[in-house]
């Protein structure tokens, strides 16, 4: 099945209901949305020569345009390849190249970077700015019938970064994408014709997935004209949009639940929060449940198996009143109903409750594997299961406490950060002899990331220079907030560096 035969249905079934708003301004309604993606579509397959399973890359801020373009893509046969916008443009220019995306599409905020990226590979053949006269061509095209395609069929590379340093694109495809679908009305929430998705968190990632099970719904999906998480803009668009739910990383709900615009307004037509990315604290969660009320729900995912491992779904969540509700508070959960979820040892035999492994899940919504990385898709999916690279353990009814990352990752501000890729930045400055990255705790952002460097002999280096050599070469987000010289970094007998000790200073330093 494509998954534009869900756009096509509302198209059909609810041609005059709400589509896709632009803040207040309606842009779309679904008979409109639908009628844009064929005509779009058709120009990607004729005027711009795709063929089934070429891909389509975007970096876009948030916009009305991304859901246009995204459901075109499949409308066409073509697999959608959508980049974090606040990724570097060595980032663009590695995923681009590596899908092998044909074409690129830019809001106006990017096109510059992008097309100076798409000049720059063959393979690229073509960028597209939003808001210009070849958009705006591209939606008058001739529209053609939606191309018909297997479940197994590709519709989404997630690239997701890694621990080699390379951003890795997790192959997730039409059925994978149903399942995300399914798993989100059938354990996380329901979902009414007159509810409304607000887009608060990038597009490209969890938040973008969560708009498809309200095109299932034929319900409304909300644009902020800001195009980003704002929360005196969210409560303004609240009190216009009834059922009005969205995603957030767990610092953005403590943005929220701190701000007074939230504290002291009207949050009545707020239906759900689905908070993930990353661990929440309790307290934060428990603030949110007192000041929204059991309008909260969590998820725990990863791009491989998009947003979908485990839950505490909107109902769950109700009843404060339960025995368990603080240990399932603190919790990630239960397995969605959709996947098989095992805590397990390292011969991935099944662990019994209260004993701690890694966290496998298997089922429909998992990716196929890595593209075009055999090596890395061996490793993660071995005996049938993906490999989370995460430590949890189940209690007795079922529940998942996440207790450590195997992997070094570093989750700041619900995005993922792996170290080595900021390792490999940094040695590739002549002043740098050696570096580690870690995380720090951090009451607002979840976690920061701390560098330790060893400068190279008679090179002078100080935190200003490195610093600026950090924002030239990377996103801003990845960027180490502290950096600490020294002499030497701790490593056991075969030249591994012991970031465990590197914790353990870290904390010397702060109780100092």
């Amino acid at each position: 099945m494509n998954l534009a035969a869900l756009l096509q249905r509302a198209a059909r079934t609810r041609p005059d209901s709400p589509a896709l708003y632009k803040g207040r301004d309606l842009h779309a309604n679904y008979a409109t949305l639908g009628a844009r993606a064929a005509r779009l579509a058709g120009w990607m397959r004729h005027e711009a020569g795709l063929q089934p399973g070429d891909r389509v890359a975007f970096a876009m801020t948030n916009c009305v345009e991304f859901q246009e373009i995204l459901w075109a893509a499949w409308h066409a046969g073509l697999v959608a390849v959508p980049v974090n916008a606040k990724l570097h443009v060595s980032d663009f220019t590695y995923i681009i190249e590596n899908s092998g995306a044909r074409i690129a599409f830019a809001t106006p905020d990017l096109a510059e970077d992008l097309a100076g990226v798409v000049a720059a590979l063959p393979s690229c053949e073509l960028m597209v700015a939003t808001e210009t006269d070849t958009y705006a061509a591209a939606l008058d095209a001739a529209p053609i019938l939606m191309q018909p395609c297997e479940p197994t069929d590709l519709a989404w590379l997630f690239y997701t970064s890694g621990t080699t340093g390379r951003p890795k694109g997790a192959m997730l495809s039409h059925r994978s994408l149903m399942g995300c679908i399914y798993g989100y009305i059938t354990d996380i929430d329901s979902i009414s014709e007159g509810d409304h998705w607000l887009h608060a968190a990038p597009m490209s990632h969890g938040g973008g997935l969560y708009g498809l099970p309200f095109v299932a719904a034929c319900a409304a999906q909300v644009i902020p004209a800001s195009g980003k998480f704002d929360p005196p803009e969210i409560m303004d668009l609240l009190g216009d949009f009834p059922g009005l739910s969205f995603f957030a990383a767990p610092t953005m709900v403590k943005r929220m639940i701190e701000h007074p615009a939230v504290k002291s307004g009207d949050t009545s037509n707020l239906r759900t929060i689905v908070y993930g990315g990353g661990p929440m604290y309790v307290a934060d969660a428990e603030a949110a449940y007192a000041l929204l009320g059991p309008k909260l729900a969590q998820l725990y995912g990863q791009g491989e198996s998009p947003m979908t491992i485990t839950c505490l779904s909107r109902s769950e969540l109700q009843d404060a009143s339960h025995p368990q509700f603080a240990a399932r508070l603190a919790s990630t959960g239960r397995a969605f109903s959709n996947v098989e979820v095992m805590v397990a040892d390292a011969d991935d035999n099944p662990l019994p409750p209260g004993q701690l492994g890694e966290v496998c899940v298997r089922g429909d919504v998992v990716m196929q594997g890595y593209w075009a990385n055999p090596e890395a898709s061996a490793e993660a999916l071995r005996n049938g299961w993906l490999h989370t690279g995460d430590i949890g353990v189940f209690d007795d009814y079922g529940y998942l406490s996440l207790k450590d990352r195997s992997k070094d990752m570093i989750i700041s501000g619900g995005t993922n950060i792996y170290p080595r890729e900021i390792e490999e930045v940094l040695l590739q400055h002549p002043a740098v002899l050696e570096a580690s990255v870690i995380g720090e705790p951090d009451p607002d952002w979840g976690e920061n990331v701390v560098a330790f460097i060893v400068p190279r002999p008679g090179n002078g280096i100080d935190e200003e220079t490195i610093d600026r050599y950090c924002i030239d070469t990377m996103a801003r987000f990845k960027r180490p907030k502290t950096y600490h010289f020294v002499e030497s970094l701790p490593k056991n007998n075969y030249g591994k560096v012991l970031k465990t000790d590197l914790r353990d200073s870290l904390a010397a330093r702060k109780s100092s």
